[in-house]
């Protein structure tokens, strides 16, 4: 069940930027597990939007891969800067922007089990013209790091595959480059705002059990502490994030269950 004043708050920013003519487009940002998809989808089928995820336009696996053999072997991993397709998600986002109340809009879908794209064929269609498109990721609107911030390693997974720090400043670039351009083109961010890092592997886990049709304390152990080495590779940013590094018009902060605190 999605907070009613969560749902509100997305209603509110749709209908600030709302004007003739113009299809808003709102971001959804918010660690892994923080419930920001679920958000979206829950907005999008009350306010008549369209539903669009960073996790729905990943690289291909053969992308990826691709990248990770050019640049370094972490880049071959989905999530971080630098493996989701920018240009598709704007393509996409400029197709329900002109739609009419006849279009019908493909809109993109990454099989994480496959961890792979699925067939154009497979992907769901939008029907008309949306009275917004909804954009759920973990890193929208977040900031690059000053050089610095890049020198030390902050975990296991950065000591020892990237001890000289070749991924994560090129991770950085990104962030400053593509994606900060993209992120200028949003109408507004809300941000759902952890209580802290170390609550996001359980949420992890809850949304890989939900994933496999498990209640989440039937997760393998050995599957666990596969997700806390995988979240590694988020953590930098997460945690950046967290610390103010984000750009956001409304942030609203979640107890570790992921109840809303409204001040």
């Amino acid at each position: 069940m999605v907070d009613a004043r969560l749902l509100d708050a997305v209603g509110a920013l749709i209908k600030a930027h709302a004007r003739p003519g113009h299809v808003p487009l709102i971001g959804i940002a918010g660690a892994q597990g923080s419930g920001k998809t679920t958000l979206a989808r829950a907005a999008a089928e009350r306010f008549g939007a369209a539903h669009l995820s960073l996790d729905d336009v990943y690289r291909t696996k053969a992308e990826r891969e691709a990248k990770g053999k050019a640049i370094h072997p972490l880049f071959a991993v989905r999530g971080p800067p630098g493996t989701h397709d920018l240009v598709l998600l704007e393509t996409t986002v400029a197709a329900l922007s002109a739609a009419g109340p006849d279009s019908r809009t493909p809109m993109p879908s990454f099989d994480k089990l496959a961890d792979d794209r699925r067939p154009e064929a497979q992907w769901p269609v939008f029907t008309g013209r949306p009275s917004a498109v909804l954009t759920d990721g973990w890193c929208l609107g977040a900031m690059a790091q000053a050089e610095a911030e890049l020198a030390e390693p902050i975990n296991a997974l950065e000591r020892e595959r990237d001890g000289h720090g070749v991924w994560r400043r090129a991770v950085n670039a990104e962030l400053a480059g593509s994606y900060a351009a993209l992120f200028v083109g949003f109408d507004a961010v809300l941000f759902l705002k952890a209580p802290s890092f170390d609550a996001v592997l359980d949420w992890r886990c809850e949304q890989e059990a939900e994933l496999l049709g498990l209640h989440p304390g039937e997760l393998r152990p050995e599957r666990r502490a596969e997700l806390a080495v995988f979240i590694q590779a988020f953590e930098r940013i997460t945690r950046h994030m967290l610390a103010g590094g984000v750009r956001a018009d409304v942030a609203i902060a979640l107890d570790k269950d992921r109840h809303p605190f409204f001040s």
